[in-house]
């Protein structure tokens, strides 16, 4: 985990509860953890070394309405941006929404989606996603990513063989003649064009919901960001930030269930 430089970003605070800026920003400054691995969300640094893309786009966004300075908390990968959840590091994370994650940080609804697949070898005998959980088969993946999280959760059959990172899922699969490899959609068209035969299965076993989160202790803080997050669906805003950045694989997410009254 690092600082990156702070970016000071204000509008008037009217109309927000006092209580939310308390929760958020108890400092003046809104601390947004940013996950620097998602290729996707962080898609370049800017000369200042802030990141550039639609998470810390979002991130700036909470705090212009909260009326507040952010600074950037980076992280390289997913999982230890949830591990500082725990230990206070920031205020509002963006990060895939996923169970044991729920555990210590409320997500709001995801603002945006990104296609998880399996890329299987040449020759392979998987036609569909419903072939790979089967026993006997091992998938590559990155262990502690969104949609590492999701297999763990939802195989029956298959196993998994877990790395730290994409590029080592990758590695794994290869040298390890593995059955599949997991991975979000962006990343296995990539991946494909360097194993001749290789193929990327259509459909899906899951979309990445990326939200933002706050620690569980921010009870109202969490609902505001919810409810912010459902105003820049709908607004077009994070439509117009995707365009901005220019990210193929990236979708807005549907709107958020309405309550049961």
């Amino acid at each position: 985990m690092h600082r990156c430089p702070q970016r000071i970003l204000v509008l008037n605070r009217s109309g927000i509860d006092p209580a939310i800026i308390t929760e958020l920003a108890p400092t003046g400054t809104l601390r947004a953890g940013i996950n620097l691995s998602n290729f996707l969300l962080v898609t370049d640094k800017a000369a200042n070394g802030d990141p550039v893309g639609v998470s810390p786009d979002m991130a700036a966004e909470m705090a212009r309405r909260l009326g507040v300075a952010t600074t950037y908390v980076c992280y390289p990968d997913p999982g230890a941006l949830a591990d500082g959840a725990k230990r206070g590091e920031w205020d509002i994370g963006n990060i895939g929404a996923e169970p044991q994650r729920a555990l210590t940080i409320a997500f709001s609804a995801a603002y945006c989606e990104i296609e998880s697949t399996y890329l299987v070898p040449a020759g392979s005998p998987i036609q569909s996603i419903a072939d790979v959980d089967r026993p006997g088969n091992r998938i590559a993946t990155k262990g502690r990513a969104a949609y590492g999280l999701w297999l763990e959760n939802n195989l029956s059959h298959a196993k998994l063989v877990r790395t730290d990172s994409i590029d080592s899922s990758y590695d794994a699969f290869v040298e390890q003649e593995l059955d599949a490899l997991a991975g979000l959609r962006p990343r296995l068209i990539a991946d494909v064009k360097r194993l001749p035969g290789a193929r990327i299965l259509d459909g899906l076993f899951s979309a990445v919901q990326q939200a933002v989160g706050t620690p569980r202790k921010n009870a109202e803080a969490a609902a505001w960001l919810a409810g912010v997050v459902e105003d820049l669906k709908a607004s077009g805003f994070v439509a117009d930030l995707i365009a901005k950045h220019q990210v193929k694989g990236l979708s807005v997410a549907p709107p958020a269930p309405k309550a049961a009254s």
